[in-house]
């Protein structure tokens, strides 16, 4: 397996099936998620980082971009090929190419697009991405452990329940602090099984 970020990433990288399409975040996106921004701020209800709002979404983009330039992360716009419409972010962070692990997370859309099988789209091109191109070991996942749409949505995947995190992080509302719930699919997994019951779901 090759190591270095440049190799495997790049404005080029693309995935991509019938339905979806994934490609890099870039600073012009603010234009294609605007709407869900404005007309959707519940959206980030359980993220310490919302991008609801013009000034938040330019925020959230920029930061997005800076980490994919220190190599951490990868953030990618997500385009519904359906409807024609963009539908949303998801993106690789925590990357160490070295221990063979990432994390996959920060993953939002607009809710026209919620309960479509867009996410499970865009999480098989994602985890085939991660394990058969990069050759990773392993893929975790995170959540507030409150938020059980998205729990539900990971174990829908395949994802396995590691434990919950107590008092991991801030929220949003400074009095509250969040416990965060862990998921992971190991290599081993992903050929053995969830990678063609995920493809049955399709």
């Amino acid at each position: 397996m090759n190591t270095d970020f440049n190799s495997n990433f790049s404005d080029k990288t693309i995935l991509e099936d019938d339905l979806v399409l994934l490609r890099p975040l870039q600073e012009s996106d603010v234009d294609n998620l605007l709407e869900i921004s404005i007309n959707e701020p519940e959206t980030w209800k359980y993220s310490l980082v919302g991008a609801e709002g013009k000034e938040n979404l330019i925020n959230y983009i920029q930061s997005a971009i800076k980490a994919r330039e220190t190599q951490k992360e990868f953030p990618f716009i997500v385009f519904d090929k359906k409807s024609q419409k963009y539908a949303g972010s998801t993106r690789f962070y925590d990357i160490n190419l070295e221990y063979k692990t990432l994390q996959l997370g920060y993953t939002w859309y607009g809710s026209a697009f919620r309960g479509t099988g867009l996410n499970k789209h865009c999480k098989f091109l994602l985890l085939q991405f991660a394990f058969e191109t990069l050759e990773l070991e392993r893929v975790e996942f995170r959540a507030d452990n409150n938020n059980e749409r998205s729990i539900a949505a990971m174990k829908s995947i395949g994802c396995k329940v590691e434990g919950v995190l107590r008092s991991i992080m801030p929220t949003r509302n400074g009095d509250i602090r969040r416990d965060s719930i862990v998921l992971s699919i190991l290599k081993n997994e992903w050929f053995d099984a969830v990678k063609e019951n995920l493809k049955q779901k399709l």
